[in-house]
């Protein structure tokens, strides 16, 4: 069974300034309650090829994996992708002016479980809509302060 969940949050901030500090992976830490470090592979700044290692905990387990940044359009959309581990997985944010001081972020995550992962797929879709959720209200509340 894949996982595919999908949030969205509207943040009382210009599209561009969102944008700017959520697709920053050094800024990851600061809006993601469960990534505890963010290393760059390759020269930052984030384009398509970039590459990040990322540690997070979920669900009580430590995850290490690599990113890659597969598609960059600046100021509305970055796609990353891991096939790393039990639960490869794409990630997506979304950007987009609902006027020019507010922006509606949306997160995507979404993958195919492998192994106990796949009858767990269920539960896991679950946390990461309440994770996801959660980083984004954290996100909306950094950018607002």
């Amino acid at each position: 069974m894949a996982v595919d969940v999908l949030t969205e949050t509207v943040i009382d901030r210009p599209c561009a300034v969102v944008a700017a500090f959520a697709a920053d992976p050094a800024n990851a830490t600061a809006w993601y309650a469960n990534i505890e470090s963010v290393e760059w592979r390759t020269a930052p700044p984030v384009r398509a090829g970039s590459a990040m290692d990322f540690v997070a905990r979920f669900l009580g387990r430590r995850l290490a994996y690599t990113y890659e940044v597969v598609e960059l359009v600046p100021g509305e959309r970055l796609v990353m992708r891991t096939a790393q581990g039990p639960f490869p997985m794409e990630t997506t944010y979304t950007w987009e002016p609902v006027d020019p001081a507010r922006t509606r972020m949306t997160l995507r995550n979404r993958g195919e479980p492998a192994g106990f992962g796949r009858m767990a797929a269920p539960v896991m879709a679950a946390a990461m809509r309440r994770a996801n959720t959660k980083d984004l209200a954290r996100l909306k509340r950094l950018l607002e302060a």
